[in-house]
């Protein structure tokens, strides 16, 4: 429960390593979320354990700083099964990400999985694109899919709170 005894949601979001796509997410919700006066808590992790500990990449840090929010205080972490609990919304960037939670998922999971663009309008079933291997200029593409995810979350939080 949040301080003006609403549910307070959790949300987690998800991509392989925790250093692109799920931080941009854990920023832009977060941001999202304080503009419309919803307590929250959000966070990201990665599939995969490469980068745990690291802070996000310099270019998705300075695209979300592009846009006025600091992640630069964020650090990687990888899923684990108790998250599947502490979670309501899981948010995964990609099939490959969808995947990879599934596998680990428990049966009598309580979060919600499913794809972040699922929540977008006409978007339903498509992945953030991944920027590491790209150059600047995706980070801003990437941007933009999160924050329309954020968007979305926010909305659908303050109609139901």
């Amino acid at each position: 429960m949040g301080k003006d005894g609403k549910v307070r949601p959790a949300i987690l979001f998800l991509c392989l390593g925790n250093i692109c796509r799920s931080p941009l997410g854990e920023g832009a919700a977060r941001a999202a979320f304080a503009a419309a006066g919803i307590d929250a808590h959000i966070d990201s992790a990665g599939t995969g354990n490469w980068h745990v500990g690291h802070p996000p990449d310099r270019r998705a840090q300075a695209e979300a700083q592009r846009r006025g929010i600091d992640i630069s205080g964020l650090r990687a972490r990888q899923l684990v099964r108790d998250d599947f609990y502490r979670f309501d919304l899981i948010l995964a960037a990609d099939e490959s990400n969808l995947r990879d939670a599934l596998a680990i998922r428990p049966d009598d999971a309580t979060a919600e999985l499913c794809l972040m663009l699922d929540l977008v309008a006409g978007r339903a079933g498509q992945g953030v694109t991944d920027p590491y291997y790209g150059s600047d200029e995706g980070f801003a593409a990437t941007w933009e899919d999160v924050a329309a995810v954020a968007s979305a979350l926010a909305a659908r939080w303050s109609t139901s709170g």
